[in-house]
């Protein structure tokens, strides 16, 4: 995670509306929601826009544009935004009759800043933490995006990001990302522990909020499921989704400190599996270290283990994995 360091090199938005312009600083938070609202991080008076028009997002020290299934559409440089779209400096935003420069002073794409005083300051925001990630991802995108009109999915994937969000956000998500199709949230464990207690396992309050993550799984699968019938599309969307518990770097930004970032192999673990739900067929595939933080598993979850190839690893991983029926039946047996 990069620390800025001076307004200088701080990167902003010049906002220009049919009311004026103003210059919105993004060095104090990693999100910020865009629309008419006045509850957004930035508030448009622009009646053209949705009351949650758009997010802005920070992921590494790149900048990303989500539309949330405005019914007018967000456009970066004249091209509609279907899916999450990198920002480079002097691109314009255009939201409505509303007008976003993003500007980026000094930026250098994937490049961190290495005198021994920034290196300091951003070791100090990084904890070691037990993280349990979330990854779920719409299957056969790109055949969708060539069937369907662009408007129609724009607003279908919109619509996706913008509950998918709220939803794990309902149910103590600590981190959602947008990532091209796909959406990854984050849940710490413990928070009250230090790097002096990392090999604690799961407390029973951690192995109550396991339960909550797969709650949101299942409002998840059933809200895309929901977006079948809303929307006119080719064919049915579907949805696959990879869990992973384990020890990740977890740094904090903001002023506020409640916005967090999550690196290392449990969270590159959770994509992977989310990858090996197609090879296997099947909805759901969790790391062995979820499967067994779940409470009971082992006798009412009806997934079936596996030994898997996960892309970037030498070895075959370990990971029980099974579809949406089972996940209900878990659930309905564990009285949620």
């Amino acid at each position: 995670m990069q620390k800025i360091q001076n307004l200088a090199s701080s990167p902003y938005l010049l906002i220009t509306t049919p009311f004026g312009t103003a210059k919105v600083s993004l060095d104090q938070q990693s999100s910020w929601k865009i629309g008419r609202g006045k509850d957004n991080d930035i508030a448009l008076p622009d009646k053209s826009t949705s009351r949650y028009h758009a997010l802005l997002q920070l992921l590494g020290d790149n900048f990303t544009l989500i539309d949330l299934g405005s019914r007018n559409g967000s456009f970066v440089n004249s091209q509609r935004v279907i899916v999450p779209t990198a920002l480079k400096p002097g691109d314009r935003i255009s939201i409505g009759n509303t007008y976003i420069d993003f500007f980026y002073p000094q930026h250098q794409p994937n490049q961190f800043e290495d005198s021994t005083t920034s290196t300091a300051k951003t070791e100090m925001l990084h904890q070691r933490q037990l993280i349990t990630v979330l990854v779920i991802d719409i299957r056969n995108f790109t055949r969708l995006s060539q069937q369907l009109d662009e408007n129609i999915l724009s607003q279908m994937i919109g619509s996706w990001f913008n509950q998918a969000g709220q939803i794990v956000s309902s149910y103590g998500s600590a981190v959602n990302k947008y990532i091209g199709d796909a959406v990854m949230s984050i849940w710490i464990h413990n928070p009250e522990l230090n790097n002096n207690c990392i090999n604690q396992s799961l407390s029973q309050s951690s192995s109550q909020q396991m339960l909550q993550i797969f709650s949101a799984l299942r409002e998840l699968f059933i809200m895309s499921n929901s977006l079948n019938r809303k929307f006119q599309l080719p064919f049915t969307l579907r949805v696959g989704a990879g869990i992973n518990t384990g020890y990740a770097m977890v740094g904090q930004m903001g002023t506020s400190g409640t916005d967090y970032t999550a690196l290392g192999d449990t969270v590159n673990a959770a994509f992977r599996l989310e990858s090996v739900t197609k090879e296997i067929n099947v909805d759901i595939a969790l790391g062995q270290k979820t499967y067994e933080s779940m409470p009971n598993a082992h006798l009412l979850l009806p997934f079936k283990q596996h030994l898997v190839n996960l892309k970037g690893y030498d070895k075959r991983i370990s990971t029980y994995a099974g579809n949406l029926i089972d996940l209900e039946h878990y659930l309905k047996n564990m009285n949620l």
